[in-house]
C-alpha cells in the first residue's frame, strides 16, 4: 500500500506544499515529479500520484500555485463552464511562468536528492495540461538529472512565445513521451508538427502520439476523463520510466 507524506519544499520563491508518495514498506526507489494540471493540487492529482507510486516510484506532487498562498479550490467539473471560475482558473494558469517552473524543478530535484526514500541520481517527470509544458521545461533546464519526461494533453507546446517548450529541445537529454489529444485546441496538429520537427533537429529520443480523446483525458475528476485513454497513458509511463529509471 502506498504511503503519503505532506511536505514543504523550499524554493527561491518560498515554501511549496507537496505530497510525497512512496510505494510503501522499507526501501528506496527512483523518483518522479508529477506536475499538476490547471486545477491545482487536489485529490485527483494525489490519486494519480498514488497510481504512479504503486508502479515502484517515489512521486512528488507539488502545488504549483503556491506563490498565491491559500486559495479556494476549484471544482473541476464546473471550472470551465462557470465564466467566473474559468477566468479565475486561467489567471492562475497564466501566473506560472516557464522560468518559475524551471526554478521550482531545481528545488524539487534538490529536495528529492535529500530523501532516504529516493534511490539514484536520475529522475523522471510527467505533467498534464499546463503541467505538460512544465515537464518538458524541467527536462530542458535540468538535463543532467532528468532522464525521462512526459507530457499528456499538454497545451501550447510549440508557439511563438520565446519560452515555448519546443524552443528548448536542444537542451533536452531525457527520453521524451508526448501524448496529444486529437480534439484539443490548445495543441493543434500544426503545433505537434512543429514540436516533432524541433525534437528531430535536436536529436531528442522521443515518441509523440495522438490519442482519440479530448483535452484532459487522463485526469479522473475532469468531465472529459476517458478511461481507455487514461489506461493507455499509464502503460506509456510504465514503459518510459521502466526503460530509463
Amino acid at each position: 500500500m502506498t504511503q503519503r507524506i505532506d511536505v514543504e519544499v523550499p524554493t527561491p520563491d518560498g515554501s511549496c506544499p507537496a505530497a510525497l508518495l512512496t510505494p510503501g514498506g522499507d526501501g528506496a526507489w527512483p523518483a518522479v515529479i508529477l506536475f499538476m494540471d490547471a486545477g491545482g493540487l487536489r485529490p485527483a492529482m494525489i490519486d494519480m500520484g498514488e497510481q504512479l507510486a504503486a508502479m515502484g516510484y517515489v512521486v512528488l506532487v507539488p502545488e504549483m500555485y503556491y506563490r498565491h498562498g491559500a486559495y479556494e479550490p476549484f471544482d473541476f467539473q464546473t471550472a470551465f463552464s462557470d465564466p467566473g471560475e474559468r477566468e479565475r482558473l486561467m489567471k492562475m494558469v497564466g501566473s506560472v511562468t516557464k522560468a518559475m517552473a524551471a526554478s521550482d524543478a531545481g528545488a524539487f530535484l534538490d529536495f528529492l536528492g535529500t530523501r532516504a526514500e529516493v534511490a539514484g541520481t536520475k529522475f523522471g517527470c510527467t505533467g498534464y495540461c499546463m503541467g505538460g509544458g512544465l515537464s518538458l521545461t524541467a527536462a530542458a533546464h535540468h538535463p543532467d538529472r532528468i532522464a525521462a519526461a512526459a507530457s499528456f494533453h499538454g497545451g501550447r507546446l510549440a508557439t511563438d512565445a520565446p519560452d515555448s517548450p519546443h524552443r528548448m529541445a536542444g537542451s533536452i537529454k531525457a527520453k521524451v513521451y508526448v501524448a496529444a489529444a486529437d480534439k484539443d485546441g490548445s495543441f493543434p496538429p500544426e503545433q505537434a508538427e512543429l514540436l516533432e520537427s524541433a525534437f528531430k533537429a535536436a536529436g531528442v529520443d522521443y515518441t509523440l502520439e495522438t490519442y482519440p480523446a479530448l483535452h484532459g483525458f487522463a485526469v479522473p475528476d475532469a468531465p472529459v476523463y476517458d478511461a481507455s485513454a487514461a489506461a493507455r497513458h499509464w502503460e506509456a509511463l510504465r514503459d518510459l520510466f521502466g526503460s530509463t529509471l
